[in-house]
């Protein structure tokens, strides 16, 4: 897959998207129900076209962040992990949202049988888990979130051209919330 054509939302190239550390900053979250609440922030800050990249072990919240930031952009039915079926797409009125697992993909190459280049539309928002798994044909991310096991909670360090800015955001909406150490 080639890299996009124009700008890059979020500005920054691809070199410093790949860079992991790019721009970081962490946070610190008790519980699954404030990952899912993460989610729901994320939405409120995130706009297409977007990729995030969501790294972690198995077990670390991805696809329960994600459950959050769907349901928060209007979806009503059951946010499935894409674990088997490597995407599961959610047609929204204002975004297009791509989940992809990546975990059990073969080889990168398996990402054009998925379509996935006709996919990223400027009304995408794409969010990958595994995303090392996807190599150079995956699109480089705007915000790459890693995900750590604590004790009692989680540890996400946010990387990317556009974390700055989301972090700053999420400060001002989760402010108060006692289970965000931000």
């Amino acid at each position: 897959m080639a890299p996009r054509p124009g700008p890059l939302p979020g500005g920054g190239d691809d070199a410093e998207r790949r860079r992991p550390g790019a721009r970081g900053m962490t946070l610190e979250i008790a519980g699954g129900d404030a990952q899912e609440r993460l989610g729901v922030a994320l939405a409120r800050i995130l706009r297409p076209p977007a990729v995030v990249w969501l790294r972690g072990d198995l077990g670390a919240g991805k696809t329960t962040l994600v459950r959050g930031l769907v349901r928060a952009l209007g979806y009503e039915g059951t946010v499935k992990s894409p674990s088997y079926t490597l995407l599961e797409p959610y047609r929204l009125a204002e975004v297009d949202v791509l989940h992809l697992d990546l975990y059990r993909l073969g080889d990168p190459e398996e990402l054009e049988y998925l379509g996935l280049r006709d996919l990223l539309t400027p009304r995408a928002l794409v969010l990958v888990e595994w995303p090392e798994r996807g190599g150079d044909l995956l699109p480089p991310a705007d915000l790459d979130l890693g995900l750590e096991h604590l004790p009692g909670g989680r540890r996400i360090a946010c990387a990317g051209p556009r974390a700055g800015a989301v972090l700053r955001k999420l400060r001002e909406i989760l402010a108060g919330d006692s289970r965000f150490r931000l």
